[in-house]
């Protein structure tokens, strides 16, 4: 089973954002968060992606942070292993969501992330496979996706602002990225000595 801490509902980094004058939640790779204040939800990202979802005629929203770990089977499988994580990641998300008021009829998405900047990981376009599968289970599930931001080469500061649907992406252009790549590279280590288990319901 996933770590309990850690990938039920999670407790990120609370704090209050001096910048932009709001309670802020501060996302690490595996964690996400739902809320319906009028706060702000900020994550780094390198090969990761982020869905940051929200019902837009409530404000209600979320964000997570996940990356599909190596897999044997084809990426795009639904059965791979691989694919069972990102599935995961995004049943839980919307399962909070729906538990918090918002409907599905009126969730919209906007996807950030994938870059290639682990030079490790680039033989297995591990940034690539993470964004394709994002964008493929949201039209899946028949969730529009308003704005997105993936690929490239550089790592990605995300600040999400339910209440409104805003989103400001930095590229951390001349950031030293040790932080970031330790970061996933230890998440990654970490996903590949865990199994998915159980189901997830979803609240339509």
């Amino acid at each position: 089973m996933f770590d309990d801490v850690e990938h039920h509902h999670p407790e990120p980094n609370l704090y209050f954002d001096t910048q932009f004058s709001r309670e802020a939640a501060k996302l690490l790779p595996g964690e996400y968060y739902v809320t319906k204040e009028d706060m702000m939800l900020v994550t780094v990202l390198g090969s990761c992606v982020a869905a940051c979802v929200r019902d837009k005629s409530l404000g209600i929203g979320g964000m997570n942070h996940f990356m599909l770990p190596d897999s044997g089977a084809e990426a795009g499988s639904p059965a791979s292993e691989s694919a069972r994580y990102g599935v995961y990641a995004m049943e839980i998300l919307l399962n909070e969501l729906m538990k918090s008021g918002a409907r599905r009829a009126t969730l919209e998405a906007k996807v950030f992330g994938g870059g290639a900047v682990l030079s490790g990981l680039t033989q297995t376009n591990v940034g690539e496979r993470n964004a394709t599968f994002v964008l493929d289970y949201l039209r899946t599930e028949g969730i529009s996706v308003a704005a997105q931001d993936l690929l490239d080469i550089y790592p990605r500061k995300v600040y999400f602002f339910p209440r409104s649907g805003q989103v400001i992406v930095r590229k951390l252009k001349s950031l030293h990225n040790d932080t970031i790549v330790q970061r996933e590279i230890t998440y990654r280590a970490r996903l590949r000595s865990t199994r998915v288990e159980g189901d997830i319901e979803l609240f339509n």
